[in-house]
């Protein structure tokens, strides 16, 4: 079984899945499925490289998903032509991180663990990739479709909700009205798909980690009961 969190920075995520890793009621794997290869604990080794890369240029990370959809595109046929190659290496390194996470997690299942994703790549690419507007470049158009239609779904989402000004004090990163806007996409999400809880992120956190527990131990009770 797999159990994602979802939710904008400062929501508690990470800090929750690890609580439950450490001391839940069933055996639980923490699986960080974000974008962002310094908070991974699994990666490609490709992946860690473009990362270092980017850092070592001084180019902005990826921290809390897909790049923002508001740059405007290079002019000019040689510039469209590179970031074209660009996109498509990016593309290929991206879909291969992404099903190399997947096959860790399918990994740690066949073991018995209920395996706990930090984030997800469906919830963090939803609005600007598996249901983008027009416009869309070819590469996230590409994107969208497998994570769409063949990449594994969770059999459970949590998202951890909280207004963005309080995100925002909990974790100063980006800007209040980038954390509202990814908030609302995920709680679009959450009206999207089934098997959704939302979760009030403004309790305390024990009290959050308490809950998720409550609702991965109920989601095993009937998947046992479905066999």
């Amino acid at each position: 079984m797999t159990v994602a969190l979802i939710g904008a920075d400062g929501a508690g995520k990470t800090t929750v899945g690890r609580r439950l890793e450490e001391g839940g009621e069933v055996r639980i794997k923490y699986l960080y499925m974000g974008i962002n290869a310094a908070a991974s604990n699994r990666a490609l080794p490709t992946t860690r490289a473009v990362h270092a890369l980017r850092r070592a240029l001084g180019g902005r990370s990826e921290q809390g998903g897909p790049p923002d959809p508001t740059r405007a595109r290079p002019r000019g046929r040689l510039k469209r032509a590179l970031r074209g190659i660009k996109s498509g290496l990016v593309l290929a390194n991206r879909l291969g991180e992404e099903w190399f996470r997947q096959a860790v997690a399918w990994y740690w299942q066949r073991r018995g663990y209920v395996v706990l994703f930090d984030r997800h790549f469906l919830a963090d690419y939803w609005a600007h990739g598996v249901a983008p507007g027009e416009g869309a470049s070819l590469a996230r158009r590409l994107h969208g479709a497998v994570l769409r239609r063949l990449y594994p779904r969770p059999d459970l989402l949590v998202v951890l909700d909280a207004p963005a000004s309080l995100l925002f004090a909990r974790k100063p990163e980006g800007s209040v009205e980038l954390l509202e806007r990814r908030r609302s996409e995920y709680l679009d999400l959450a009206r999207s798909l089934e098997n959704v809880v939302v979760l009030d992120a403004m309790r305390p956190v024990e009290t959050v980690a308490r809950d998720v527990s409550d609702l991965i131990a109920a989601a095993c009770l009937r998947r046992g009961r479905g066999r």
